[in-house]
């Protein structure tokens, strides 16, 4: 990884633009040729410049450079299960906000989360998973709501899945390093849902309550 150059750049606005447009085409099967010259690969081996950041969950099914239809170079992409942040992922994010400063951060998860559903299990049933495995939940397990448990298990999936994404976007947001570049004016940070049947990409409202 390299610090990118100075230039210009989009704002945090015209980056989620961009993200939006791509998930379109992606949508509509209308995505960008992947092929690339070699002036191009040229270019980004001496520098990166992406314009957002995303934090993902590692699912093989949710490749961000995919569902938004981006190119290479266009995102800084960090992916854990259960797009959890750890101290690990955080030290990556302000990496993207203090060097590449990167103008949108956005916290992807999806539905049918198998890290969700398992932290669901850890938090109402008292399910236990192998070591590592059960670390990884106890980081989930602080952002999932008490759910009515006469709700549909499908239902109950996706609002925590939605309540995760928003427990992290609130940590990002109250970091001493998200609320210095908040201060700026120079950062915005949203929450989506990736929708695995239909390929959309659902950007969560800031003001919904969780």
């Amino acid at each position: 990884m390299g610090p990118s150059p100075e230039g210009n750049r989009p704002s945090a606005d015209e980056a989620l633009a961009r993200l939006v447009d791509g998930n379109r085409r992606f949508l509509r099967g209308e995505a960008r040729s992947a092929a690339f010259r070699r002036e191009t690969l040229a270019d980004l081996a001496k520098a990166q410049q992406p314009y957002a950041t995303i934090l993902g969950c590692s699912d093989s099914r949710v490749p961000p450079e995919w569902v938004f239809d981006t190119g290479l170079g266009e995102l800084f992409v960090v992916r854990v299960a259960g797009n959890i942040l750890s101290p690990e992922i955080a030290g990556s994010m302000q990496y993207a906000g203090s060097y590449l400063q990167t103008p949108l951060f956005v916290v992807l998860g999806h539905e049918g989360c198998g890290a969700v559903g398992a932290a669901l299990a850890t938090k109402h049933n008292g399910e236990q998973f192998r070591s590592r495995v059960q670390l990884l939940l106890d980081s989930v397990v602080p952002g999932l709501p008490d759910l009515d448990a006469g709700l549909p298990p499908e239902e109950r999936l996706s609002r925590a899945v939605e309540s995760n994404v928003r427990w992290t976007v609130r940590r990002i947001l109250d970091s001493p390093e998200g609320q210095a570049r908040l201060a700026e004016g120079r950062m915005k940070v949203i929450g989506a849902v990736y929708e695995i049947e239909t390929g959309r990409v659902r950007l969560l409202p800031a003001d919904e309550p969780t």
